[in-house]
């Protein structure tokens, strides 16, 4: 499969510096193309399929691109009260959606949407995360030493308070960064 790749066109919908290293990290050569799309959403929708008519949403913005395989993925985080959580938008929303997910449970969706020859293929991959009870110093720490703005339930696994919070998680670690690498090779797989 990865010599089939290697003769393609590859973009990668995102700026996300988290996909663009899990990405590479496949040992995939791959272009990053960011296009504007209106990420409206019916909000009688499922976290599932929010998550996934965003993905397709970005994918569809490659409709010139016939010729390439296209890849864009969208993660969002649910609370164990069932709130859909994207990016904070300030550090004050920050703390509070870490103190809400503190000593809980909560899934994580990352929808990968990939468009090919005119054919889209998506999925959505969904792991669950389990915190311990973060103190309110940890709390703030975290929120002033690292950049949890940009991240769905504003946190990065793969920081500090990855390290400290998570007691356990069920699925692909690599979903919760931004990207279900292990699903995407198998998807990929498939198309090529």
């Amino acid at each position: 499969m990865l010599k089939n790749l290697k003769n393609r066109t590859i973009i990668l919908g995102s700026q996300s510096p988290r996909r663009k290293q899990l990405l590479a990290g496949l040992g995939l050569t791959f272009e990053v193309d960011v296009r504007e799309t209106a990420e409206y959403v019916d909000p009688n929708l499922s976290a599932a399929e929010v998550v996934l008519q965003i993905a397709i949403c970005k994918a569809g913005a490659f409709a010139d691109k016939k010729d390439c395989l296209v890849i864009c993925a969208d993660t969002i985080v649910v609370s164990d009260k069932g709130e859909i959580l994207g990016k904070p938008k300030d550090e004050q929303e920050a703390r509070e959606t870490l103190t809400n997910l503190s000593g809980q449970k909560h899934v994580v969706l990352t929808a990968v949407a990939i468009s090919w020859e005119g054919k889209m293929s998506t999925f959505v991959e969904t792991t669950t995360v389990y915190f311990y009870e973060l103190e309110l110093d940890e709390i703030d720490h975290y929120v002033t030493q690292f950049s949890p703005l940009d991240k769905a339930g504003s946190y990065g696994i793969q920081e500090w308070i990855g390290l400290i919070a998570i007691k356990k998680i069920e699925g692909e670690y690599n979903n919760v960064v931004g990207l279900p690498t292990a699903k995407l090779y198998q998807e990929l797989k498939k198309l090529i």
